[in-house]
Parts: structure tokens; sequence; C-alpha cells
């Protein structure tokens, strides 16, 4: 069997603009990029994020590499081109550092698996003194404190632990939005841990969207080994944004609506967003880069939302709304 060959490309950039431009690059369509740097997580007492690294000596402070591995065999050239000028475009408004882009090749790098060297246990404090534990399939509980929320997550190749500052401020908000008996549309569900929680919260019923097929089999691996009743959480392969028959079937079904998606896609799905929610429910938005808020809050305006609450982790914002307007026809 010949070996799968994979081009990768390291971007030299800083510490300051590694979310934002890993940010960007999921926005051009590349997902799983790597960071290499010498921030030590511990320092600021911060859960390593799944697709981390740990922090090299080697690294001076401020510096950082990003690296992401494309398909040898495809032309990638127009997407790289994408991504210079991303970085032209960035380097406008933040310290990118050198922004200069290494291509090397690799064989049967087994990058979508490397994550799981990396990630281990954390925990989530909420205001009301109540704690949730995020644990890994691989590893047992280090604490003798029980927690409130136990968690076993397993993100496989779709995106979502609760480790990063966007999946902890959609969870924040979730705490905060569900009281006990309501229905959660989790859309952009990933791993399916807004969806875990939502239940661990008291939502009685969730329906999970997603449009990656590598979403389905880490729900499914993640709900059977939260012990999750099925019967309470729906998932659904689909595309909001396109599938006229999937809206129509989630029309006026949700007391929440969760959305952990990045602003490329929050824009245009806050219109639909609406249509699926019961009066008086609530709209949570997350992953939107803070420099980003002012454009979601724009189109949440548009949208007949009010009363935008924010929540803010680092360099990220959380948004959590109601609607006050009529459905349009």
């Amino acid at each position: 069997m010949n070996a799968m060959r994979y081009e990768k490309y390291t971007i030299e950039t800083t510490e300051e603009a590694e979310d934002i431009l890993a940010a960007e690059l999921a926005e051009l369509g590349i997902d799983g990029v790597e960071f290499e740097d010498s921030f030590h997580p511990e320092d600021e007492g911060l859960p390593v994020y799944v697709a981390d690294i740990p922090a090299r000596i080697d690294i001076p402070r401020g510096k950082a590499f990003l690296s992401f591995y494309l398909d040898a065999s495809e032309d990638n050239s127009e997407l790289i081109a994408g991504v210079e000028a991303m970085l032209k475009r960035v380097s406008g408004y933040t310290d990118i550092g050198p922004g200069r882009i290494k291509r090397e090749f690799t064989e049967d790098k087994d990058w979508l698996n490397s994550w799981k060297e990396y990630f281990h246990q954390f925990t989530i404090a909420f205001d009301d003194g109540s704690k949730a534990l995020f644990l890994p399939s691989w590893e047992e509980a280090e604490s003798t404190d029980k927690p409130d929320y136990l968690v076993r997550i397993d993100p496989g190749t779709a995106f979502g632990t609760g480790a990063h500052e966007s999946t902890r401020l959609a969870i924040r908000l979730l705490k905060k939005a569900l009281k006990g008996g309501e229905h959660v549309l989790d859309l952009g569900t990933g791993s399916g841990v807004l969806s875990i929680l939502s239940v661990l919260f008291g939502a009685s019923e969730v329906t999970a969207v997603d449009i990656d097929p590598n979403a389905a089999p880490a729900v499914e691996q993640n709900l059977k080994d939260n012990g999750m009743d099925r019967r309470k959480i729906r998932y659904i392969e689909g595309n909001v944004l396109e599938d006229e028959a999937l809206r129509n079937s989630l029309e006026k079904t949700a007391d929440v609506v969760a959305a952990n998606i990045l602003p490329n896609v929050l824009i245009p799905l806050t219109p639909f967003v609406p249509g699926f929610l019961k009066p008086g429910g609530y709209y949570i938005l997350s992953g939107i880069l803070t420099e980003k808020e002012e454009e979601i809050r724009k189109a949440l305006k548009n949208a007949g939302f009010t009363d935008i609450e924010s929540l803010y982790d680092g360099e990220w914002t959380g948004l959590i709304c109601t609607h006050s307007l009529p459905t349009p026809p």
C-alpha cells in the first residue's frame, strides 16, 4: 500500500496572533491546526486546548508556529494563495510577526489523533458554585472531589472538548439559560459536548445538528461514554443554511438555540434562528473573536434580537439574547 503524503504548512507568527489566525484558517476551510509556542497554560491556570502542542523551551516567549496539513495529491495553490492574502490582511490590525509560510512533505502522519497525547482532564467552575469535570476516555479522575457534572469526552475527528475558550463560553451561557425541561437546538454540535451538557443542566430534549460527517461517530461515542438517554438527544446530519426541509422540521421547536460556530457561519445563520425559537427563547452564540463582536451584534439586531449580553474569555466572546420581533413570513 502506498503511503499517504501530506503537505505540511507552518506559519511563523506570534502568540498574540495564534487564536486569530486559527480562526481565520478555519474560515478558509482549514481545520486541525497545531500550535507550537513557549506559552505554558499552567502559568495562568488554563487547560491545554486539544490542538495545542506542549510548550517548547527552544521557542522564545512571544513567538509561535501554526501548522496544518493538506493532501499532497491535490492542487492546494489556490488555498495557499488565500492563506497568504489572509495573513496580509490580518497583519494590518495585529502583530503576526514574520508571517512566513514554510512547506514540507510528510508521510502517514496520524495528525488527526496526535492531540490525544496533549489533552488532559480539566474543570469548569460556574457562578453558582457548581463544577463540571471534563474527562478524556483514557484518563481517570485525579481529584477526590466529586464534580456536580461529569463529562467523558473524546472528540475524535470532530471539534469540541470544552477546553477551548469559545466552547467554555457556550457552556457557561447554557448553564445560565437552562432552568429545566427545555428543548435545546445545538447547531454545529461537533463532538456533542454542548448537547451532553444541556441534558446534564436539565434539558428534556436536544436536537444536535452538524454538516460534518465526522461528527456522527464522535457524537455517538460520546453519548455512549456518558450513558446518555438516546431518547433525549437526536442527531441530524445536515446544513440548515441550504436545506429548507430541515429548517421547516425545526420550526418553533427550541427554547434555546446554541451555535458555537465561527462568524462566517453565524452571520448567515442568524436570520433563520427566530424561526427555530419558541416565544421567549434564548439564542446563544460563541466562536466569536472579540474584534468581530460588533459585526455579530449588528446581524443579531437586524434579525430582531434584543437584550444582547456578552461574556468574555481571553480573545473570545460569547453572546446570549432573546427575540422580540415577529418572525418574517
